[in-house]
């Protein structure tokens, strides 16, 4: 079987206070360097009075991390103090999780100042520790790579597709409109027999993207 990884089984969120300021982590799983700044502007827009919004991520860089295993991509890391003090926040907040191995994973750490400064290595400390429930809280797993495809198919087969994807319990959505459109994610070593099976199963008559 392609080669396991680390990273948070969900999103999740953690919040506490140090000598007022208020520290909320958040912590989500995400695939590409797009999925991860997504859900940094998310969390920036969800707190934009906030006095910092610090991210951090290990994810893929390029494509998505589902089209390979996990030895044969370069992972991003990234972090940004915003405004902290050099060195107090975003590097204490990516050594998480590189300590933890986890990866294809994003976080931000909001903060709402309290009126005392915590000193680099304070502000290091409550970083760190909002990382660190938050991916707690989140829950570790393993995860193998998976890749995503699209199917396109008639109503007529639609049916069909559907009844295949569920009996193999893969991740999918599914949009009726002119025609059915099934969004699938499946693991990297499963596709290529499940696009066989879909296709033999309308005699050739659905389309995957």
């Amino acid at each position: 079987m392609t080669e396991a990884y680390r990273t948070v089984a969900d999103r999740a969120e953690a919040s506490f206070e140090v000598q007022g300021s208020e520290f909320i982590g958040y912590v989500a799983p995400a695939d590409t360097v797009a999925e991860a700044e997504a859900f940094v502007d998310e969390i920036r827009a969800l707190h934009p009075d906030a006095t910092h919004n610090v991210p951090a991520y290990r994810v893929p860089a390029g494509e998505a991390s589902s089209k390979r295993a996990p030895g044969d991509v370069m992972l991003r890391e990234y972090q940004s103090d915003d405004g902290e003090p050099t060195g107090s926040s975003g590097k204490p907040a990516l050594n998480v999780l590189v300590q933890q191995d986890i990866r294809n994973v994003v976080v931000v750490v909001t903060r709402y100042y309290g009126g005392t400064n915590l000193g680099v290595g304070g502000l290091a400390r409550a970083y760190s520790r909002a990382v660190k429930e938050a991916v707690e809280a989140a829950g570790v797993v393993e995860e193998v790579p998976h890749e995503r495809f699209g199917v396109v198919a008639e109503y007529d087969d639609s049916g069909t597709v559907r009844g295949i994807l569920e009996s193999t319990g893969v991740e999918f959505d599914a949009a009726y409109e002119s025609d059915v459109r099934f969004e699938v994610r499946v693991a990297l070593d499963e596709a290529e027999a499940l696009r066989d099976r879909l296709r033999s199963a309308t005699s050739g008559r659905v389309e995957i993207e």
